[in-house]
């Protein structure tokens, strides 16, 4: 039996077919243009809303946060926000963590 095991590893293996490279160059394209069209194009388009909505709050509004607080603006600076969320209860957040500005009276229908 162990005759046929250095025959077998003397035969040389055969050559790997050589493929069209502009085929390879196609395909990465491709791939490309499917993460750009699916997956940067629209996470950019919800980080600039996202950003110009932080960017328009204001003392008064009613947002929720990522969290799922609600409550109202009593202050802004630069990075924070002061949220009233209950009476004399004021709560301090970062501006990123605000998920989304609701309708005026909102807070006082719930």
């Amino acid at each position: 039996m162990s005759f046929f095991i250095p025959a077998a590893v003397a035969q040389e293996a055969a050559p790997a077919p050589q493929g069209n490279p502009m085929v390879t160059l196609i395909m990465f394209a491709g791939l490309f243009a499917f993460m750009w069209f699916f997956i940067i194009r629209p996470q950019r388009k919800r980080q600039k809303e996202h950003q110009e909505l932080v960017g328009a709050l204001k003392k008064g509004d009613e947002v929720v946060m990522t969290s799922g607080m609600l409550g109202r603006i009593e202050k802004v600076d630069d990075d924070y926000i002061v949220l009233e969320v209950a009476d004399n209860t004021q709560l301090r957040f970062q501006k990123v963590a605000v998920h989304a500005i609701l309708p005026k009276g909102t807070i006082k229908k719930i």
